[in-house]
Parts: structure tokens; sequence; C-alpha cells
């Protein structure tokens, strides 16, 4: 199976966006100004996996649009720590832009979603 073959699966590409910024956490200096920067990019980065999986499972189309939302803001989130890592560690410039413009893209795949549901709902 080709890479353009592979089927899209949001779960796993949020799933592997956690996993890859917690590998990038590991890599961070722990010192007064990383750890608590690594604490919230940790919960921001993984939480949208987390809830996307939830809205998969969701009991109702308004629970499912709620954990939408929730992975649109968690993503946004993320994009704020990346900057703030990056500040704190110009020599990461580099990695955390790799991982903004992928927190980026899910903002808007999720972002998508919303306007989707919500132009559903006004119909």
């Amino acid at each position: 199976m080709t890479k353009t073959d592979k089927k899209y699966d949001l779960e796993e590409r949020t799933a592997l966006f956690g996993e890859n910024v917690i590998e990038f956490a590991k890599i961070l200096k722990k010192d007064m100004i990383h750890s608590p920067l690594m604490n919230q990019i940790i919960r921001s980065s993984t939480s949208i996996g987390a809830n996307y999986m939830e809205a998969n499972q969701a009991s109702s189309k308004k629970d499912f649009r709620n954990k939408i939302y929730i992975c649109k803001k968690e993503s946004n989130e993320t994009k704020h720590w990346l900057r703030m890592i990056s500040k704190a560690s110009p020599d990461m410039a580099n990695e955390c832009r790799k991982l903004w413009q992928e927190a980026q893209e899910l903002m808007l795949i999720f972002s998508k979603i919303t306007i989707s549901l919500n132009n559903k709902k006004e119909v």
C-alpha cells in the first residue's frame, strides 16, 4: 500500500501529533521556564487526539460538535505554547515551526468540520 493509497485516518494523525510533541518535550531543558511550558503543551497537544476519539464515540450530535470544537481550541492553544517554547529556546525554533504547522493544519481541519456542522444545523 503506497502512501497515496493509505486511508486518511484523523485519529491516527492526532495521536501521532501528540506523540511527536511528547518526544519533542523530552529534548527540552528541564528548568523553571521550560517545565511549565512542557506541561501545558503536552496537555493541549495530547488533548486533541483524546477529544477526537471521544467525538467519534459521541452520544449525540451536540456532544460530537462540542468535542470537535474542543479539538479546534486545543490545536490553537498548542500553537501558542509552541510559540512560547520557541521564544524560550531559540535553538528549537525549527522543530517548533514544524510542530506549529501540523497544529495549524489540525486546527484548520477541525475548523472546517465545525463550519460544516454549523451549516447542517441551520438547514
